[in-house]
């Protein structure tokens, strides 16, 4: 499990940063005090940095340059400045990329999944995950049953991702659509039961049956 450090001052995209890449399993630490960034880095040892560009005290210009004397981690800059002068300014300071806010978190995902696999020959403890005649490829979102390659949807690769990674366990309802959206109040229940379907029905089609099981009253699991 890589430790993600999260460098982002406004408080709920801090938040929101750090809620989504622990549904990827990712260790996540952010940085409150920003006077202690640096020390903070030589604490958590994290394997790779967001960083803000409008920080309080130092900006992230400062943060990256400091940390580049003494480390080669990835180091991924999230800004609302979107001139080519703020990306070259991070590029030069020794930033592996640069992300525009707003962004997608599937984007930043990819993101981070490319520069840990780039940096350490890492990618959430392998590039596939298998299961009881299921192959998971964690960086292109498809899975392989046999000889055959089966693209999945973003939301179907998120379920099986889950369901695999805890296979063994019932997941409630509430629990997956946690796991697939921000906030399940505002999804309709029966969106998940459609990408459970479609997702079994791939499955079922490549010659696995009953792999992902309903509990009544329960939830899924994946024995």
């Amino acid at each position: 499990m890589a430790k993600i450090m999260i460098v982002e001052d406004e408080a709920v995209i801090r938040q929101l940063i750090g809620e989504e890449l622990t549904k990827w399993n990712f260790d996540v630490f952010a940085t409150t005090d920003f006077n202690e960034v640096f020390a903070d880095f030589e604490r958590e040892v994290p394997q790779l940095i967001l960083l803000d560009i409008n920080l309080p005290v130092y900006d992230g210009y400062y943060w990256c340059q400091k940390i580049r004397e003494v480390s080669k981690v990835p180091i991924v800059f999230i800004s609302s400045r979107n001139t080519n002068m703020d990306q070259i300014m991070a590029m030069n300071m020794g930033a592996d990329d640069y992300i525009t806010k707003p962004f997608e978190v599937d984007v930043l995902v990819a993101k981070i999944n490319a520069l840990l696999r780039r940096s350490y020959n890492y990618a959430e403890g392998g590039e596939t995950m298998t299961h009881n005649g299921i192959t998971l490829n964690l960086d292109n979102s498809s899975m392989e049953i046999g000889e055959e390659v089966i693209d999945l949807s973003k939301n179907e690769y998120r379920l099986l991702y889950i369901l695999m990674k805890q296979h063994g366990k019932i997941l409630s309802r509430e629990k997956l659509l946690r796991a697939l959206w921000d906030d399940e109040r505002f999804v309709d229940d029966n969106t998940l039961t459609v990408n459970i379907n479609r997702l079994r029905r791939k499955i079922e089609q490549a010659g696995i049956h009953e792999y992902i099981q309903t509990k009544v009253g329960q939830g899924y699991i994946v024995p």
